[in-house]
């Protein structure tokens, strides 16, 4: 891969960021001087636009068109107010957010000029804050759209550009939710057609700062999301992973009168290296060593963690043999479960979701309690456009608890809801473990887990997906592969995506799919054992062990050699 000297000179010349321009110089006058390495860099970085799509931007922070930087924001936000204006009107309303990482306020403040100087109406958020305050925000100002900058748990060097629908824009069903086709692409169209980013005019003044009543009426309508009656006596370990959610959620957990809670000071002031970790994702190895060994020091009853910009949740409890970390299906069962209580309590209808990757139990809580279930592709901007949503989850710890309030997955209102839920079981004597194992009981014992393959070839991705899909295998488990479904022409129920389902004659099942935001080849196993009156201990036991095998089984079927 080699790049264009015209077109990383232009770039240069057109970069309204001083940093990111000398950079590109001294990258470029390296690779002039035989540096193998800089002309690789340079090739890489001039590749092409970072790709605007259903999750907008997200990418390395450095100069260059296929990196976050504020020429490639510039552009964005132009785009995006040039759709806006054709699709909506001239006076679109915009709000604006962003997290703690480096230069988001600059891109967030960039944005509002640009929406500012193109004549519509720009509100920015106070400070840096959660995303679920800027899905908030879209629903309670009638905005017909919603710019949030945050790359959420990933790296450091990252970040992001994400992208909402509202108001005018949109119908109800999508009316505070991420971007969907063919928006993305109306957009990208918009963002292609822009002039260089330093030819972009941009407003001096003009745009308005959102009030601290925002912040006041989303911790409000979290915290009435919840019964007022029930029991508080809990003490919860908290950590917001270097993110932005410690104000909020301290207030949230507060006036819902949860007072006994201790915070992890090391990682509860936002701070973009995310020092403490290797990986700011509360769904890694290790993230939460810090919470669940202060959890073990207070002798806590909870922990739950945020990630970077508090829109995941993440749930550790304490057990016979030492602290356990919740599964995303698992905290997902357990909230589920509440969701459709409630809503039969109140003689309510309407709909479960999860995204296909998710375990299949929601769908069983929903059917027994006579609620409706839908399944949709991966990402909240699918399961939040669900008609009649009471409830929705992805297994990525990605939780809708309260669709009325955030059309978007909230780790601060899941958190909310996770710790009614634990006091409530503790007054009765029983915990969050009691409650899965009685959901066991009750459907059966779904258990999944993943096999995840991380590339630097990314030409190996859809080698490994052409491969499974061209020779699939005949058994996993011990069991005949039954169904082999390729969603890549989409089905009567879910638009085309890239990915493959293996269904086995045990009920098993497997889906494969590339990530949509790291190089990885991902899998999605779940083994489904009858309970049947056993001990469940032992119906754990043999699930795990089977799960194990699945891995295995997957792990050799992944391979291009074999």
């Amino acid at each position: 891969m080699t790049y264009d000297v015209t077109a990383v000179r232009t770039w240069i010349a057109h970069d309204p960021e001083e940093t990111t321009a000398k950079e590109l110089t001294a990258l470029l006058e390296l690779a002039e001087n035989g540096d193998p390495n800089a002309s690789a860099e340079l090739a890489d970085r001039f590749q092409g636009f970072l790709e605007f799509g259903t999750a907008g931007l997200r990418g390395e922070m450095a100069g260059g068109p296929h990196r976050m930087n504020r020429a490639v924001v510039r552009r964005a936000a132009y785009g995006l107010t040039s759709w806006l204006t054709k699709k909506v009107a001239a006076d679109a309303l915009v709000v604006i957010g962003y997290d703690a990482r480096y230069n988001s306020a600059d891109f967030a403040h960039d944005t509002a000029a640009i929406v500012t100087a193109a004549g519509a109406r720009a509100l920015l958020m106070p400070r840096a804050l959660p995303t679920p305050l800027l899905a908030f925000a879209v629903r309670q100002y009638g905005a017909d759209a919603g710019v949030m900058v945050t790359a959420s748990h990933n790296p450091s060097r990252d970040n992001g550009y994400k992208v909402y629908v509202g108001g005018r824009s949109v119908d109800e069903d999508g009316n505070g939710v991420q971007i969907v086709p063919p928006i993305d692409a109306e957009i990208a169209a918009e963002i292609a057609a822009a002039p260089y980013a330093d030819e972009i005019v941009l407003a001096e003044s003009g745009w308005e700062i959102i009030g601290e009543d925002l912040i006041d009426s989303y911790i409000s309508a979290t915290v009435a999301t919840i019964p007022a009656d029930t029991p508080r006596d809990l003490r919860i370990v908290y950590t917001a992973m270097h993110g932005v959610g410690a104000e909020v959620m301290r207030r949230v957990l507060s006036d819902a009168g949860f007072t006994d809670v201790v915070e992890v000071a090391e990682q509860n002031t936002p701070d973009p290296d995310f020092p403490t970790v290797a990986f700011p994702n509360p769904e890694e190895a290790g993230a939460l060593d810090l919470a669940i060994g202060l959890a073990e020091e207070v002798r806590a009853d909870l922990v739950i963690a945020s990630d970077p910009d508090a829109d995941r949740a993440s749930v550790a409890i304490p057990g016979p043999r030492g602290w356990h970390q919740l599964s995303g299906d698992e905290i997902g069962a357990i909230l589920g479960e509440q969701a459709a209580q409630r809503t039969v309590a109140t003689g309510a209808q309407g709909n479960l979701a999860s995204s296909i990757v998710s375990s299949r139990l929601l769908a069983k809580i929903a059917a027994h309690h006579g609620l409706g279930y839908r399944a949709t592709l991966t990402g909240f901007k699918w399961i939040a456009r669900v008609p009649q949503l009471l409830y929705g989850y992805e297994e990525a710890i990605g939780f809708c608890v309260a669709p009325h309030n955030v059309k978007d997955k909230d780790g601060l209102s899941a958190g909310l809801l996770i710790a009614e839920t634990a006091a409530r079981l503790k007054a009765e004597g029983v915990g969050l473990a009691d409650e899965l194992d009685r959901l066991a009981a009750l459907h059966g014992l779904y258990l999944t887990g993943p096999v995840t393959i991380r590339v630097e070839d990314l030409s190996i991705i859809p080698a490994t997906m052409a491969k499974v899909r061209h020779n699939p295998p005949s058994e996993l488990i011990g069991s005949p592969v039954t169904e082999v479904i390729d969603l890549t022409q989409g089905t009567a129920e879910l638009p085309p995506t890239d990915a493959v389902v293996l269904h086995t004659a045990a009920g098993d099942r497997v889906i494969i799919r590339p990530s949509g935001t790291e190089p990885k080849v991902k899998c999605y196993l779940e083994v489904i054992t009858p309970t049947s009156g056993r001990d469940i201990a032992d119906v754990r036991a043999q699930a795990n062990a089977r799960l194990a095998q699945f891995k295995a089984d997957m792990s050799a079927v992944l391979r291009l050699d074999s």
